[in-house]
């Protein structure tokens, strides 16, 4: 079992930054592929980046270039730094890990995902 919890979650004006950040514990953190879903009000659960075990990453179109996905192993922590906020990333983020099949393992499907955060709000003011 793997525990999460996120934190680092506010209000920003467009354009300004934010870094969220996933503390896991019950297991060693660096088995597993992590991940950053976002849910806007009304909206349906969306993939942001995901992370494998050795750093690989990828992201959805929409955050392509913005935000950065990365983990430190040591500290059993996944992060996401947010820039260039829009208000139409204004949501609840939510940080996911699974057992990594393979040492490349990627995972951008949600039902894939195993162990979920409770979230945290984000909110980006135009």
């Amino acid at each position: 079992q793997v525990q999460l919890v996120e934190s680092g979650g506010g209000s920003v004006q467009a354009g300004g930054s934010l870094r969220v950040s996933c503390l896991a514990s019950g297991r060693t953190f660096d088995r597993y592929v992590g991940g950053w879903f976002r849910q806007g009000s009304g909206k349906e659960r969306e993939f942001v980046a995901a992370i494998s075990r050795i750093g690989g990453t990828y992201y959805a179109d929409s955050v392509k270039g913005r935000f950065t996905i990365s983990r430190d192993n040591a500290k059993n922590t996944l992060y996401l730094q947010m820039n260039s906020l829009k208000p139409e990333d204004t949501a609840v983020y939510y940080c996911a890990a699974v057992a990594a099949r393979t040492i490349g393992a990627i995972v951008v499907s949600s039902s894939d995902y195993d162990y979920w955060g409770q979230g945290t709000q984000v909110t980006v003011s135009s």
